[in-house]
C-alpha cells in the first residue's frame, strides 16, 4: 500500500516538472521572438533610413558624391617648389599663424611642413582634410604675387583695395595685407601666358559671389587667382587648369557642387563627362546661378556632407 502511494507520488512530482520545464521553454520562446522582432525593427529602419538618404527621387546621391568629392581626393600636378618657404621667408604667411588657422594647433603637422620647407614638390592633394590648408596657401599667394589683375583690374578700381574680404581679412602675415599685395614676383608670366591667365580669370566663378576669378575679393577668388597663375607658367592646357580649379572648388564648397551634379544628373547628363569649364561659369558657379539651381532642386540630404567653405582665415 506504502509503495503504491509512493508511486503515485512520483509520476505526480514528475508531471510537474515537465510542466514546469514546458512552461520554461515557453516563456525563453516568446522572449526570442520578442527580441528577434526588435532586433528586426531596427534593421530594417535603419535600412530604410539609409535608402532614403542614398536616394533622392530615384537620383544616386552616392554615386553622384563619388564623382564629386572622391574618397582618394583629386591630385594636382603641380610644382609647388620652394613657393611656402619663400612666402614665410618675405613675411607674407606666419607659420604659426598659418598652424592655429588651419589645424588648431602650434605647429604645422608633419605631412604639411615638406610645402613650407622648400623641397620640391611635384604634386599636391586636394580633399576634405587639406582643403584648408591649400586655400590660405593658395590666398597668400594670389594675394602676393605681382600680376597686373591686383594692379589694374577691379581690385584697385574705387581705392578700396584695403577693405575687401581678400585683403582686410588675412590675417595669416607678419604684418598688414597690403603690405604684401601684388609685391613679389613668385610666379613669372610672359606677355602671353598673362593673356591666358586672364582669358581664364575671366571665365571662373565662385558660389559665395558674383565675381569672377579676374576680380578675387575673397580669399576663395584670390586663391583661384594664384593657381591660375602658376599652371599657366607651368604650362598646363586649359582643359587641365579648369579640371583642376573645378577640384578645388568642390572641396572648398562641396554643398554648391554636389548640388550642381544632382542637377545635371536629373537632367540626364553625366558630371563627370560635363566640362569644368561649363560647370565653373557663370550660369552654375557664380552665386546668382548656383541660387537658381537650388531653388529649382531644393535641399538634398547629401551623405557624409560636412559643411562647405566661408570666406575668411
Amino acid at each position: 500500500m506504502k509503495s503504491s502511494s509512493l508511486k503515485k507520488l512520483f509520476r505526480f512530482i514528475k508531471s510537474i516538472k515537465k510542466k514546469k520545464f514546458s512552461a520554461l521553454l515557453l516563456i525563453i520562446s516568446i522572449l526570442t521572438s520578442y527580441i528577434f522582432g526588435v532586433l528586426s525593427f531596427f534593421i530594417l529602419e535603419k535600412t530604410i533610413i539609409q535608402e532614403d538618404v542614398a536616394y533622392e527621387q530615384g537620383v544616386n546621391l552616392s554615386k553622384i558624391q563619388a564623382k564629386v568629392l572622391p574618397q582618394k581626393g583629386y591630385k594636382v600636378k603641380i610644382k609647388w617648389s620652394d613657393l611656402g618657404k619663400k612666402m614665410i621667408e618675405d613675411g607674407v604667411i606666419d607659420e604659426q599663424k598659418l598652424a592655429k588657422a588651419v589645424f588648431g594647433k602650434d605647429e604645422i603637422p608633419q605631412a604639411f611642413k615638406k610645402y613650407l620647407d622648400g623641397s620640391k614638390q611635384k604634386e599636391i592633394i586636394v580633399d576634405e582634410t587639406t582643403a584648408q590648408f591649400w586655400v590660405d596657401l593658395f590666398w597668400g599667394l594670389g594675394l602676393a604675387n605681382k600680376n597686373p589683375i591686383l594692379e589694374s583690374g577691379p581690385m584697385a578700381e574705387g581705392g578700396n583695395t584695403a577693405n575687401y574680404a581678400s585683403t582686410g581679412g588675412w590675417t595669416l602675415g607678419k604684418q598688414d595685407a597690403m603690405n604684401y599685395y601684388s609685391k613679389f614676383s613668385y610666379i613669372q608670366l610672359s606677355a602671353e601666358q598673362q593673356k591666358i591667365v586672364q582669358e581664364i580669370a575671366d571665365k571662373v566663378y565662385r558660389p559665395c559671389c558674383g565675381n569672377p576669378t579676374s576680380f578675387p575679393d575673397c580669399n576663395h577668388g584670390m586663391a583661384a587667382l594664384a593657381i591660375i597663375e602658376l599652371l599657366v607658367s607651368q604650362g598646363k592646357s586649359k582643359k587641365d587648369i579648369y579640371k583642376d580649379l573645378l577640384a578645388f572648388n568642390s572641396y572648398w564648397f562641396p554643398q554648391t557642387y554636389l548640388d550642381i551634379a544632382y542637377h545635371f544628373e536629373k537632367a540626364g547628363r553625366d558630371y563627370a563627362k560635363t566640362p569644368a569649364e561649363q560647370i565653373l561659369s557663370k550660369t552654375f558657379s557664380s552665386a546668382m546661378g548656383y541660387s537658381a539651381i537650388k531653388r529649382e532642386i531644393g535641399e538634398i540630404a547629401w551623405p557624409a556632407l560636412k559643411g562647405a567653405g566661408s570666406c575668411g582665415a
